[in-house]
C-alpha cells in the first residue's frame, strides 16, 4: 500500500512538472508574433525566439546530467525550476529596453532550467514502471504538457496582444517618436505576467525540495531497464540509441513548426490576429487527442513502436496536404499535424533508453540535446518563409517524418554499428 501510495504521489509530482514544461515551452507560440511587432523582426529574426530557447538543451544537456549525478535527482528538479525563475526574471529588463537579445537570452536561461528538469524527469517516468506500458506513462505525462501548452498562449495573448490587429493598424498613422513609445508599451505588457511566472517557479521549486518525492538511482538497476553492456565502453556504442536522438531532433523540429509557426502562417494568409492567436491551441489540442489514444491504445491494442509508424506516416500524409492544399484550408492540417506528433516522443523514448544500463543517465542527455531540432529547423522554416512563401516552407516536414519512419522500422533494432540485420 506505501509503495502504491509513493508511485501515485511521484506520477503527481512529475505530471506538475510536466504541466510547467507545457506552460512555459508553448508560450513561444505567441511569443514569436509578439516580438516580431514589438521589436520590428522579419520571420527569419523573429524565429530566434525558438532557436534561444531550444539549443540551450543542446548545450546544457550534459552538463545537466552532471549535475543531476551531483545533486540527486529532487534536489536536480529544485535546482531546475529557480534557474527558470531567473529566466523569467531577465524579462523585465528586456521588456523595458524592449531589446531583443535580453529577451532571447532570458528564453536560454528558461530553456536552461527546462533542461535539467527534462533530463531528470523523462528517465524517471520511464523507470518508475514496467518499460512496456512506459509509453503510455509518457503520454499521460504529455497531456500534463500539452494542456498547460494549450492554455498557456491563450493566457499570455490576453495580455499581450488582445487588441494585436488594431495595434498593427495604428502604427501605421504614427510618426517615428509616437511608433516608438506605442512599441515600448507593447513591450511593457510582458512584465506582469513573467513577475507572476517568476513567483510560481519559486514557489515551486520550493515544494519539489519538500516532497516525497523518491529517489531512483538508475545506474544500479541492470536487470529490466538495462541488460548485458558487454562490449559498450561508450555511449556511442549504442546505435539505436544515437539513431534515437537523430529520430527524436527531426521530430522535435517538426512540432515546434507545428505549434510555433501556425499563428505567423495564418496572420501571412490575411488571417485577424484575433483569430490566429488561438492555432497554437488548436495544435496542441490535437496532441492532447493523440496521447489519449496513446493511453487507450498502448500496449492493449498496439504496441508503442507500431503507433510510431502510425505516427510517421500520417505525419507525412498531413505535411502532403499542407503543401496541396490552397489557402486558409490548409492551416487545418497543421493544426492536425498536432495528432502525428503526440505518440512520437513517448515511443521513441523508451525504445531508445532500452538496456543502456550504466549509461542511461548520459542517454538521456543525449537524447535531450536532441530538442536542438525545435532551435534549427523552425529558422530553416524562416529563412524559406521568407524567401519564397510560408506555405512553400513547410516542406521541410517531409524529411523530417521519414526519418521517424525509419527509426520505428529499422533503426531502433540496431544494438550494433557492425551487425545490422
Amino acid at each position: 500500500m506505501t509503495e502504491k501510495r509513493n508511485y501515485i504521489i511521484s506520477i503527481g509530482i512529475i505530471g506538475a512538472l510536466f504541466f510547467i514544461f507545457g506552460f512555459v515551452t508553448w508560450l513561444n507560440g505567441i511569443l514569436i508574433p509578439y516580438l516580431k511587432i514589438a521589436c520590428e523582426l522579419t520571420n527569419f529574426e523573429a524565429l530566434f525566439v525558438a532557436f534561444a530557447f531550444y539549443i540551450s538543451y543542446t548545450v546544457m544537456a550534459l552538463p545537466s546530467s552532471w549535475v543531476l549525478k551531483k545533486t540527486g535527482f529532487k534536489n536536480g528538479m529544485t535546482l531546475g525550476l529557480i534557474v527558470m525563475a531567473a529566466g523569467t526574471l531577465m524579462f523585465i529588463p528586456a521588456a523595458m529596453t524592449r531589446t531583443y537579445f535580453t529577451f532571447l537570452a532570458g528564453l536560454f536561461v528558461m530553456g536552461t532550467g527546462l533542461a535539467i528538469l527534462q533530463t531528470a524527469s523523462n528517465p524517471y517516468i520511464t523507470i518508475i514502471g514496467p518499460v512496456e506500458s512506459a509509453a503510455k506513462r509518457i503520454s499521460i505525462m504529455g497531456i500534463c504538457n500539452k494542456v498547460a501548452g494549450a492554455i498557456a498562449p491563450l493566457i499570455l495573448a490576453f495580455f499581450i496582444l488582445s487588441d494585436g490587429d488594431e495595434f498593427v493598424k495604428s502604427l501605421d498613422a504614427m510618426d517615428v517618436m509616437q511608433k516608438q513609445l506605442a512599441l515600448d508599451a507593447l513591450a511593457s505588457r510582458v512584465i506582469v505576467p513573467y513577475l507572476v511566472m517568476t513567483a510560481i517557479l519559486v514557489f515551486l521549486g520550493l515544494m519539489i525540495r519538500f516532497s516525497p518525492l523518491p529517489e531512483v538511482e538508475l545506474e544500479q538497476d541492470s536487470t529490466e531497464h538495462g541488460a548485458s553492456l558487454e562490449g559498450k565502453g561508450s555511449i556511442f556504442g549504442f546505435p539505436h540509441l544515437i539513431l534515437g536522438a537523430l529520430a527524436l531532433f527531426f521530430y522535435v523540429g517538426a512540432e515546434v513548426i507545428a505549434g510555433d509557426t501556425i499563428i505567423t502562417y495564418g496572420k501571412s494568409l490575411g488571417i485577424p490576429l484575433a483569430t490566429a492567436r488561438a492555432f497554437t491551441t488548436y495544435t496542441l489540442i490535437a496532441m492532447v487527442v493523440g496521447y489519449a489514444l496513446g493511453i487507450i491504445l498502448i500496449p492493449r491494442i498496439i504496441s508503442q513502436r507500431r503507433a510510431l509508424v502510425y505516427s510517421a506516416l500520417l505525419g507525412m500524409l498531413l505535411s502532403v496536404m499542407v503543401l496541396a492544399v490552397p489557402g486558409k484550408t490548409s492551416v487545418i492540417f497543421i493544426a492536425l499535424l498536432g495528432l502525428a506528433n503526440a505518440l512520437v516522443w513517448p515511443a521513441i523514448w523508451p525504445l531508445a533508453i532500452h538496456q543502456l544500463g550504466r549509461f542511461i543517465k548520459t542517454g538521456s542527455a543525449i537524447l535531450i540535446m536532441a530538442i536542438a531540432g525545435g532551435a534549427l529547423l523552425p529558422l530553416l522554416w524562416g529563412k524559406i518563409a521568407d524567401l519564397y512563401s510560408p506555405q512553400t516552407a513547410y516542406m521541410i516536414l517531409l524529411p523530417c517524418y521519414l526519418m521517424i519512419l525509419l527509426y520505428a522500422t529499422w533503426w531502433y533494432r540496431l544494438k550494433s554499428w557492425r551487425n545490422q540485420a
